[in-house]
């Protein structure tokens, strides 16, 4: 890495994780993307005169478009079966009920794992989250649901 790119990584990864943050509203995707922003810095960032911050902010808005764009097609492609398994029809209401307020980072990991079948490692790579990431999400997800269920009086 130049000493030009290091200064810029100095001085703007507050910036820069902060902006991805405001548009994602997640933290760790935020820091994440950032790192792939100052890895496109460490490529292309030439110290030609001018600011750097400028050129972090484009990049960190085409890398977080470019999430938007693989999260659209991650979703057209997960979907739930056609066939339903049969549950008495509170417990099917109350699930899919549970399911729809999950957050969709969350509905996404527990599609991918428990409909489409994926690995960790496998969901990590569809939503271009880490592997630890996905796990979490996946847990919080369970959580949450269990939660609802006794809220609306089903044991899990």
């Amino acid at each position: 890495m130049s000493e030009y790119v290091d200064r810029a990584f100095r001085a703007h990864w507050t910036d820069v994780v902060s902006f991805l943050r405001r548009r994602t509203g997640d933290a760790g995707r935020a820091e994440e993307l950032a790192q792939q922003v100052f890895a496109d810095a460490a490529a292309d960032l030439r110290d030609d005169g001018r600011p750097p911050l400028p050129w972090l902010y484009t990049v960190a808005k085409r890398r977080f478009a470019d999430e938007l764009r693989d999260r659209s097609r991650a979703a057209r492609w997960v979907r739930l079966p056609s066939r339903q398994i049969a549950y008495d029809e509170r417990l099917q209401t109350v699930l899919l009920a549970a399911f729809a307020r999950l957050p969709e980072s969350q509905r996404s990991v527990v599609v991918l794992k428990l409909v489409r079948g994926l690995s960790f490692e496998e969901v990590a790579g569809a939503l271009g989250i880490s592997e630890a990431a996905a796990r979490m999400r996946f847990s919080r997800a369970l959580k949450h649901v269990r939660a609802l269920l006794v809220e609306e009086g089903v044991e899990p």
